[in-house]
């Protein structure tokens, strides 16, 4: 007679078997989160993990102001894998987001007049003010930043 023996299954591998997986959700197609510059504009900024860097429209760069772009001989790979030249990099932008104030450092590019979403902010920014996401509701809240800036600190 053959000896019978069991094995337990992980509640994934069950899960698995019993066919009981969550339900695939959609793409949310990333956060857009208010912001504003220079106490000027106010626009929608794409908040993306996958981004590695900070990016401002050179068009935005321009109305905003900012001075003179610190060049830089850095080309960006579009993930077409075709690559566009910057215009330059801009560090230490005061942004504001909900009650929160953020040194950013931004990529300068031309970017196409009929993009919508106007900047986007990286990992990198997403890391320094300590964003906390919610996938599944598309939200982004943030928690780390100047509270109360400095008394000679000019409102963005």
């Amino acid at each position: 007679m053959e000896e019978v023996s069991s094995m337990t299954l992980s509640e994934e591998c069950s899960a698995l078997l019993r066919n009981k997986l969550p339900k695939k959700e959609k793409d949310s197609g990333g956060f857009i989160v208010p912001c504003t510059i220079k106490g000027l504009v106010d626009e929608k900024a794409l908040a993306n993990l996958e981004a590695s860097i900070n990016l401002m429209p050179y068009k935005i760069f321009q109305k905003l102001g900012l001075g003179e772009p610190k060049p830089t001989n850095m080309t960006l790979q579009l993930a077409d894998r075709s690559t566009r030249r910057l215009r330059g990099i801009i560090e230490d932008v005061l942004v504001k987001v909900d009650k929160f104030i953020f040194l950013v450092d931004f990529i300068i590019l031309d970017v196409d007049d009929k993009v919508e979403v106007t900047l986007i902010l990286g990992w990198p920014f997403l890391a320094t003010s300590k964003a906390l996401i919610d996938v599944k509701d598309a939200e982004c809240h943030f928690e780390l930043a100047m509270k109360k800036p400095p008394s000679d600190f000019v409102t963005p």
